[in-house]
């Protein structure tokens, strides 16, 4: 493949000052997430350290093997909820290396109201079991949490994707084979029980480690039962009369190192042959992406100058480059994956939405992975291009989307709005991971069309009721409808309603991708086929 030949020019005013407007934003980014994943209160991290646990980012940090990297998923999770109350979602999900072989784990933050769930932290472990289940990931759960959240049970419990889904994609995992284990270091009450229950194998940890459906508050209050922790739901208990846990650990580090134990016992997986070459990095440095996203949505730049940052060699073999050029498509590798990229240079005409779905079904053909780069403001409208029918066009582009049947992964490197980014595989599409820039913005539409079609609307309304158009009114409807999308559109609001799998740093997405990809090969293949495409 040839090298992209770049026409970035590195030192004008422009890219400088895209570089420290992405630059700030990426610090903004960073300080968050170190807030997020480290800032509690003293009074919790004294509790902790009095009751002899490690905090679950330390956790982490013995369980995977050394010098292996962590891919931390949704580290913003509920970062604009609940006043501040549960950051991260009160919990971290990631994939990383134990025993050789590689896992998706999911930790409780005891730091954060004693582990207690809220309805994201539900969210996020539901969409960490679906990573599961879509890649063939083995799961790790570092279990110590009081419960839900009983004053939010209304949005925790009774819906399909709330709490019964954890349980019921537990099942599902051990019906495909997937393996999990438990490690118990804190309370499992209520449904959280179910968890190491429904593991294949559970350790958990003596004096501190319990499990049981009912604490023994919530059994002295149903039966009058008085009864200890211990003598309920302890260590002792469930590895020598109930058999609930298989390992008693004397403490935390044992409880680590038996975890391990138990990982190496497991079969190496047999991943797909996805075609490889040995990796190299871009022949540009990653770090001028800064330089090439500009500081408003609204102005263009070139995906090509984004690919040559991301691929290995900044290699690109262009597919029909003189066709629907709103479109860049193309085969690359990525830390020696090949891959295919499409990658949005303007919005989706006609020619641009054929030339997508032919070549996702060239992909698929190929059994090659499909790494979408959205940058979209959705597909053309207007008479002339509903005559040639660009929604017709733009249905078979989604067509071949959603019976695709390798992996597909999204990064949303700008704008994503409207239908395009249901072309461009957004959250609907079921793509293995999505990985959103701090720069991004998403929406139905931008701030600014929105509110010129709501001021439209109300104005036509006024004259249909026979008045004259109140103009301050009209002006005040527009300003309030433009300040609420500008907040709602932020990468800040879509991370926190895990919209997306997380925000990365731009200059870090070669290296996401590429453990996103590795992880996505644990699963098989499945039936190729398609739906009926509207010629």
């Amino acid at each position: 493949m040839r090298k992209i030949q770049s026409r970035l020019n590195t030192s004008t005013p422009e890219f400088r000052h895209n570089a420290a407007h992405n630059r700030a934003l990426v610090q903004a980014f960073r300080e968050r997430q170190e807030q997020a994943r480290h800032a509690r209160p003293q009074r919790d991290l004294d509790r902790l350290e009095k009751q002899g646990k490690m905090l679950p980012r330390q956790r982490i940090e013995r369980l995977l093997d050394p010098g292996t990297p962590f891919l931390e998923l949704s580290s913003l999770a509920a970062n604009r909820a609940y006043d501040g109350e549960s950051p991260s979602a009160s919990s971290i999900v990631g994939i990383g290396v134990v025993s050789g072989r590689e896992v998706l784990i999911r930790a409780d933050d005891p730091s954060v109201k004693g582990g207690a769930w809220y309805p994201l932290t539900v969210k996020k472990i539901v969409r960490a079991m679906d990573i599961a289940i879509e890649n063939h990931l083995p799961v790790i759960h570092l279990c110590d949490s009081a419960g839900g959240n009983l004053k939010l049970q209304s949005e925790l419990f009774p819906d399909r994707y709330m709490g019964g889904r954890i349980f019921r994609n537990q099942s599902i995992l051990s019906k495909m084979g997937v393996k999990q284990l438990a490690l118990v270091f804190g309370h499992c009450t209520a449904g959280g029980a179910y968890i190491p229950a429904l593991s294949d194998y559970s350790v958990i940890v003596r004096g501190t480690g319990a499990v049981f459906l009912g604490g023994p508050p919530l059994v002295k209050a149903a039966t009058g039962e008085e009864v200890s922790v211990e003598d309920l739901g302890g260590a002792e208990m469930h590895t020598s009369v109930s058999g609930t846990c298989d390992y008693p650990a004397n403490d935390e580090l044992d409880a680590i190192r038996i975890g391990r134990e138990i990982v190496a016992q497991w079969e190496h997986p047999r991943k797909w042959p996805a075609q490889q070459e040995p990796p190299e990095p871009p022949a540009y440095d990653p770090a001028e992406l800064y330089g090439i996203i500009p500081d408003d949505i609204k102005k263009s730049f070139d995906m090509r100058e984004v690919i040559a940052r991301i691929v290995d060699g900044s290699r690109f073999h262009e597919y029909q480059p003189n066709y629907g050029q709103t479109l860049v498509c193309g085969f690359a590798n990525i830390w020696g994956f090949k891959v295919g990229i499409l990658a949005n240079n303007g919005v989706l005409f006609n020619d641009s939405a054929l030339k997508g779905g032919h070549f996702i079904e060239l992909c698929n053909q190929n059994n090659t992975p499909l790494v979408f780069l959205q940058n979209i403001t959705g597909y053309m409208i207007g008479q002339e291009y509903e005559r040639r029918g660009i929604t017709k066009d733009g249905a078979k582009m989604i067509m071949a989307l959603s019976c695709s049947h390798v992996p597909k992964f999204t990064v949303m490197c700008n704008g994503s709005f409207g239908a395009g980014n249901y072309g461009m595989c957004g959250r609907a599409f079921d793509g293995r991971f999505m990985f959103t820039w701090p720069n991004h913005q998403i929406g139905v539409m931008g701030g600014d069309q929105a509110a010129n079609t709501l001021a439209e609307v109300k104005a036509n309304q006024m004259r249909r009721n026979g008045g004259t158009v109140d103009e301050a009114e009209i002006k005040a409807l527009w300003q309030e409808t433009r300040l609420a999308y500008e907040d709602q559109l932020s990468a800040w609001h879509a991370t926190s309603e895990i919209w997306d799998d997380g925000i990365i740093d731009p200059a870090d997405t070669r290296n996401a991708l590429g453990i996103a990809i590795s992880a996505a090969l644990n699963a098989p293949l499945a039936e190729p086929g398609y739906g009926v495409f509207r010629f």
